[in-house]
């Protein structure tokens, strides 16, 4: 098994978009990237632990790749806004690609440089690409909030802005 941690603004939007894909075993939701052990929600929402909301994602190499991640990932978030994601602003709803080793930040370096050559998106990709650090999952409540609380979710991505950027530049993918 193989790991890849990725933020894109609020975690629960990270988690669907991945689950249907071959070789996909798993997505948690959590935090990323910090500066204290075991945070809370309540603590990284103060912009003040130094996490990010993210999901780490547990695959099978042999089925899939940490490019077919990317492909998922950079269509669910706007990758050319690092202050945040939509109306989710502050720096715990920051993206950030966590590569695990040189190959994943070799993968991520190119697919962005990919992203700004097909100019697919208004502005240039300006995601950043950090080393892993740590990763803690969030709690219960917040794991699989779409199957959890279906309606809230979809009012979510709808109203947030997130369903209408994402349909925008890559059609209705990633529902």
């Amino acid at each position: 098994m193989a790991y890849a941690t990725l933020a894109g603004g609020c975690f629960w939007c990270l988690v669907k978009p991945f689950t249907s894909y071959p070789g996909i075993k798993d997505v948690v939701s959590g935090y990323s990237g910090g500066n204290i052990d075991n945070p809370t929600y309540e603590q990284v929402s103060t912009n003040q632990t130094g996490h990010v909301e993210a999901v780490q994602i547990t695959y099978d190499a042999d089925i899939t790749t940490f490019e077919n991640i990317l492909d998922i990932y950079f269509k669910t978030f706007d990758p050319t806004d690092n202050t945040g994601q939509f109306f989710d602003r502050g720096e715990h709803y920051e993206p950030v690609i966590f590569y695990h080793d040189e190959e994943q930040k070799k993968a991520a370096e190119h697919k962005i440089q990919q992203l700004n050559e097909q100019q697919i998106f208004d502005k240039p990709v300006i995601t950043p690409i950090k080393p892993y650090k740590n990763f803690y999952p969030a709690e219960d409540y917040h794991q699989d909030y779409y199957k959890k609380n279906p309606l809230h979710y979809e009012q979510y991505q709808r109203g947030s802005g997130r369903k209408a950027f994402i349909e925008k530049h890559w059609g209705e993918q990633n529902d």
